[in-house]
């Protein structure tokens, strides 16, 4: 029985229980499989971890059913409870688990590296400092994502790992982990992430195989640490004094330079090995999902100012194309604009209208084919944060929007068309290009929106807002209620896994005593303004 308890909290805890590569040593002798090696490739154990965070990170729940929708770059019509912020606590709590089951097998690839009985045959994977480097790094990412989603959680630093409010990934020693601050974690995100840079060794591979982000390419790890390090420095830089400090060493040390350093997780051609939004529609056939007309209006220059944007044509599936014509890559494009006009948002009731394909538009197969790549962060994102670092510059305002027009594959002559016209740099109009670059990555919009509160309503439809269909009639947005509260703003975050009530309450209470509302999703994170 007490095997079965700790099994059931490891599990709902979030630490890793052996569904990957790593496993528990409580659980030794069960998990011997006498037919594979015992001592498992860190390669394997880091692509599996990758591509296991991008599958479910970006895929029909976490992202498609919450972020994504909630940002306003897709629509549905079938589970409009979702768009209008009442989504469903499985959603949240498996994504928790997911998260630390990735973290987990992160920290297994730098015990293997790190343990002097396996530490020689691991070397010949890769460079041992540079295998630590990259795992470092994508723990960062990966606790970023939980706590930009939560806010305080359970927290683990390999630079830290005395620290007694670390508790996290460490079954044996807390079962119950304290919840660490989101002050505490950012500041060791950021210091992370700087010794991880430092750490890597150029000219050496980081892995020999496995690395579906970089190939083993030091450099590119290197830049990928500064520039994750930007990103999460300018977004605390209101909050936390030492941010400034990260924001101009991590520019110094070395960011992205081109598209060329863009960190994207690649995927294959089959179904199994398959983008996860391709998975979503074409093997889970979840057809349900629509590109939002506020951001349809966008691109179309019906809203914002800057006239018709040409990635609309490389982003969006033109009226008639099907879920068939798009999987084949046959959709066809078309210069007429009447047939781009997205699917109206938090609509009251589902709409029978909108199942006609003549009148709606699905994605185009630019971003649902099947190895389309994951994008964690690309030069574009590290321009404007540069414009803005730079007191809103015209220059890295536009490289941005040009960078991320080029990786889309807009011809050059409607790239520098777009630019020209561009109104002058300002914080709305590098925050909103900024918004459009990130499309795919909504979770690091919807933290951008809650940091700036752009886009605003000009461009997005807020709660209690009047919508205008494309035939012309009206309804008002009206969130739903969501625990306990009815939003009068985009969610603020995302509710603790209810099982965190029973399996760890004493430190669930001790988070939500520190949220401005309790556990609800109208409290206010340590970032946001």
């Amino acid at each position: 029985m007490k095997l079965l308890n700790k099994l059931v909290l490891f599990t709902l805890l979030g630490a890793s229980v052996g569904t990957l590569t790593s496993c528990d040593n409580d659980l030794e002798e069960i998990n011997v499989n006498n037919n594979n090696p015992e001592v498992v490739p860190t390669y394997t154990i880091f692509n599996g971890a990758n591509r296991y965070l991008m599958n479910y990170t970006r895929d029909g729940w976490w992202s498609a059913r919450m972020s994504l929708p909630w940002m306003q770059y897709s629509s549905q019509n079938n589970y409009l409870e979702e768009d209008k912020y009442q989504y469903r606590d499985a959603q949240t709590a498996n994504g928790w688990t997911y998260l630390y089951r990735s973290a987990n097998n992160y920290k297994d690839i730098i015990q293997r590296v790190e343990n002097p009985t396996t530490a020689s045959q691991m070397a010949a994977y890769g460079n041992p400092q540079n295998q630590i480097a990259a795992s470092r790094i994508m723990l960062a990412y990966t606790f970023d994502n939980l706590v930009t989603h939560f806010g305080d959680v359970p927290y683990w630093s390999y630079g830290q790992q005395g620290n007694p409010d670390f508790q996290a990934l460490q079954i044996d020693t807390y079962v119950t982990p304290k919840y660490a601050s989101q002050e505490a974690i950012y500041a060791d995100l950021l210091n992370e992430l700087k010794a991880a840079s430092e750490q890597i060794v150029l000219g050496e591979k980081v892995f020999t195989g496995g690395d579906n982000i970089y190939d083993g390419d030091a450099a590119k790890w290197k830049k990928f640490a500064n520039s994750l390090r930007l990103r999460i420095a300018n977004r605390l830089k209101a909050k936390m004094p030492a941010a400034q400090t990260h924001i101009t060493d991590a520019i110094a040390s070395g960011v992205f330079e081109s598209n060329a350093d863009n960190a994207i997780h690649a995927f294959g051609t089959a179904d199994a090995e398959g983008n996860p939004f391709w998975k979503t529609f074409y093997v889970d056939n979840r057809s349900d999902f629509f590109v939002n007309q506020t951001f349809v209006e966008l691109l179309k220059g019906d809203t914002g100012s800057y006239g018709l944007d040409p990635r609309l044509f490389k982003i969006v599936a033109p009226h008639g194309a099907t879920v068939q014509t798009i999987k084949a890559g046959s959709e066809g494009t078309s210069t007429d604009l009447t047939k781009y006009t997205g699917m109206p948002y938090g609509q009251p009731t589902a709409d029978a209208t909108y199942l006609n394909t003549s009148i709606i538009n699905f994605f185009s197969s630019n971003y649902t084919k099947i190895n389309k790549g994951e994008v964690l962060m690309e030069y574009a994102e590290v321009q404007f944060i540069l414009s803005e670092v730079n007191g809103w510059s015209q220059a890295n305002y536009e490289a941005g929007v040009r960078a991320n027009m080029e990786r889309w594959g807009v011809d050059t002559a409607s790239i520098d068309a777009f630019v020209a016209a561009l109104p002058a740099a300002s914080q709305e109009h590098v925050l909103n290009q900024k918004y459009i670059t990130l499309l795919g990555n909504a979770d690091e919009a919807w933290n951008e929106y809650r940091r700036t509160g752009y886009p605003n309503t000009s461009i997005l439809l807020m709660p209690g807002e009047t919508g205008t269909r494309p035939n012309g009639t009206t309804y008002v947005f009206t969130p739903l209620i969501s625990g306990n509260v009815v939003v009068t703003d985009l969610p603020g975050r995302v509710r603790y896994p209810v099982s965190q009530q029973t399996l760890n309450r004493a430190n669930w209470t001790a988070a939500i005593s520190g949220l401005s509302n309790g556990d609800e999703i109208n409290s206010k994170l340590y970032f946001a303004r």
